[in-house]
């Protein structure tokens, strides 16, 4: 029967990349798992317990030896995911099948694995992160002298520039960086503590030791290459990580909502588009449409993004004492999605940020259509230079402006302000300078000097400091 047959998640067919699916993937997690055992398990020889050299040896020799069908065998038998793959290893070493898991709990390898994981996907979503920075900074510093309306409540205010405009959105994924990297410097460990977290059995095997039960849980982190450890646990690590975790997912969604909107928005004005491929079709009806399909895409999937860590502050929220099992199914979902998802969303960012297309001439002819109304006041100031009566001034171009402005509104003409104030005597002093007056350069205040500042204070140090990162594509699959 058809593979097609089966639902399928797009995250997987459709969006997220093969280095983030791998990272979720069972390979890694079970790999993980039987690292871990060693770990344990030469940890525990080193310390004195009975286990050989020959037994730790042969774990070693057989970790990447998975009987996928086999374990899937056992959990049928079982129902248990953990037990069903320390009897698969068992069998794949059998010299060393009766100290596997010793003194251990399932979240041993459950727990420490899952935060492994989130760990390194953290850090591929770091990568795609500071890639799309640098492409924004390329971006603002290429067009940082280039004015353009700026809008507040998505109407014609002061002008700005393409480039300083830009740098919102990179200041955004900023404040995204410093939240991932903060959270990245207090990743630790669930360690070596038992069923309930009290670490007794581990005692018990090491007759009362407490210092040996110490070292035992620091060898064992060690080994995996970790410092830090939860002082204390239940049965698990707290769920709260999870949630910490997904808000700072949700962070990198808001930014890219945020962004894929005004792109959305300017490709509708015709002044800025995402990429638009040669054989691409925007519609099946419409052949002449060039639709932003990587923007809504990209807001599609940050608005599933948004909506995750909800679920996983009920989750935090509802852990019974030292543990309960009704997270497991959901965090098996809720956690890769998040990742997925997030990863998915940063390869659009990186695409589109690469390959934006921005129509000089179209918004200059917005501004043209905008400024000369802004102007007024600078024009006012001149006449008044000149000997002007202010007064008489501003009624005359409240008047002239109004007029303008009908022409406009309701019988669809260019703006012809500046062609009035040419023609009314009251004005006469700058007939020979409107067309300096209202250079678009002269209403942007420090906008080129903003973005220069900001990008060399603020972002270059990030990237410099992540270099060895840099040079990541955007790949759109489909």
């Amino acid at each position: 029967m058809s593979d097609k047959v089966y639902y399928e998640n797009p995250l997987n067919t459709r969006y997220a990349s093969k280095e983030m699916q791998e990272n979720f993937g069972d390979a890694k997690r079970f790999r993980l798992w039987r690292k871990l055992w060693i770990a344990l398990a030469e940890s525990e020889m080193e310390l004195g317990l009975p286990i050989t050299q020959a037994q730790v040896d042969a774990l070693k020799a057989h970790a990447d030896e998975i009987d996928y069908e086999k374990a899937e065998a056992y959990e049928r038998e079982v129902r248990h995911d953990v037990m069903a793959h320390v009897k698969a290893y068992g069998d794949a070493a059998p010299e060393a099948k009766g100290i596997i898991h010793l003194g251990a709990t399932s979240c041993f390898v459950d727990c420490n694995s899952e935060i492994i994981v989130m760990r390194d996907g953290l850090g591929i979503i770091l990568k795609k992160l500071v890639n799309v920075m640098d492409k924004l900074k390329t971006f603002a510093l290429r067009y940082k002298d280039l004015p353009t309306l700026g809008f507040t409540h998505l109407q014609p205010a002061q002008l700005t520039t393409v480039g300083k405009r830009a740098t919102l959105w990179l200041q955004d994924l900023m404040l995204d960086y410093e939240s991932l990297t903060a959270l990245l410097e207090k990743v630790r460990l669930r360690g070596v503590k038992g069923t309930t977290g009290t670490q007794a059995s581990f005692l018990d095997l090491f007759d009362g030791d407490s210092e040996k039960v110490k070292e035992l849980e620091r060898r064992v982190v060690e080994k995996l290459g970790y410092e830090k450890v939860y002082a204390v646990t239940g049965q698990t690590y707290p769920r709260k990580f999870d949630y910490n975790v997904l808000c700072v997912l949700s962070q990198i969604a808001q930014s890219a909502y945020k962004f894929s909107n005004d792109i959305r928005i300017l490709q509708n004005m015709k002044e800025i588009e995402e990429p638009f491929e040669k054989s691409q079709i925007g519609s099946s009806a419409m052949a002449y449409k060039r639709n932003p399909m990587r923007s809504e895409r990209m807001g599609s999937l940050a608005r599933y993004m948004l909506s995750l860590p909800i679920n996983a502050a009920m989750t935090a929220g509802t852990q019974w004492f030292e543990r309960t099992l009704d997270d497991s199914a959901n965090r098996r979902i809720v956690n890769a999605q998040a990742f997925l998802t997030v990863d998915a969303i940063l390869n659009l960012y990186l695409n589109i940020a690469e390959n934006l297309v921005v129509y000089e001439k179209v918004i200059a002819k917005h501004i043209a259509a905008e400024l000369p109304f802004m102007a007024t006041e600078n024009i006012i100031m001149e006449c008044v230079k000149a000997g002007g009566d202010r007064q008489i001034l501003h009624e005359r171009i409240r008047v002239l402006s109004q007029e303008a402005g009908n022409a406009v509104k309701r019988e669809g003409r260019e703006n012809d302000l500046l062609d009035r104030i040419s023609a009314d005597k009251a004005f006469a002093a700058v007939h020979g300078k409107l067309g300096e007056i209202v250079d678009a350069k002269k209403f942007i205040g420090r906008a080129p000097r903003q973005v220069e500042e900001f990008i060399s204070a603020e972002i270059d140090p990030i990237l410099a400091k992540h270099a060895q990162l840099l040079g990541e594509k955007g790949e759109v699959l489909v």
